[in-house]
């Protein structure tokens, strides 16, 4: 009975070793944060985003120079209920990627394809690299109105300037009284004025 005792402890310390070294291996997941880039696929089109921002429901690329018409609110979703990320300047440049939902347009940064050259001066035909475009790092969102294509600013700043009206002078009706003096009618408020 003691040898089998011995035999139990044996085992007991055998199996709480393996625990213990199975265990010091396992490393704890990530913790994820606001600023940890992710990558979502929406309508065939690779995004790449902070955790914070939220993947757009439908993407349609656009991925043109846009300029700012006023100083604006970068939000993390395509609505006014999501957090700021940053805010747009007025007249400075940006480039949207496209647009989302609710008439918004997603913007951020076109990522820059690379061709590196082989050393020995041949091309080289990688099929993978060349079916897969690289993934647009998307910043955030901004109302449809915030912007305006960059060749179109200009004339859309002449155009929401204000209009100046001429004043016309309005003609004095005057007659004459007495053959010296005359009388005038005010043409603001109708009265007569004799001189």
């Amino acid at each position: 009975m003691e040898l089998n005792m011995k035999k139990m402890v044996n085992l007991r310390i055998a199996l709480s070793l393996l625990f213990v070294f199975a265990m010091a291996g396992c490393k704890a997941p990530p913790q994820i944060t606001d600023d940890m880039l992710e990558t979502s696929t929406v309508d065939g089109v690779a995004l790449v985003h902070r955790h914070a921002v939220v993947p757009p429901a439908q993407f349609s690329p656009i991925n043109e120079t846009y300029r700012a018409l006023y100083p604006t609110s970068v939000m993390t979703r395509p609505d006014f209920g999501g957090k700021v990320v940053t805010t747009l300047e007025t007249g400075g440049t940006y480039t949207v990627l496209g647009t989302v939902e609710n008439n918004w347009l997603a913007i951020g940064e076109l990522a820059q394809q690379a061709e590196a050259a082989p050393a020995d001066g041949q091309k080289t035909t990688d099929a993978k690299a060349a079916a897969a475009p690289a993934a647009a790092q998307l910043t955030g969102y901004v109302p449809f109105r915030a912007l305006v294509k960059s060749d179109l600013y200009d004339q859309t700043l002449k155009a929401d300037q204000p209009k100046r009206r001429v004043r016309s002078a309005k003609k004095k009706t005057c007659v004459s009284v007495d053959g010296d003096s005359k009388a005038c009618q005010n043409g603001n408020s109708g009265t007569w004025i004799i001189n």
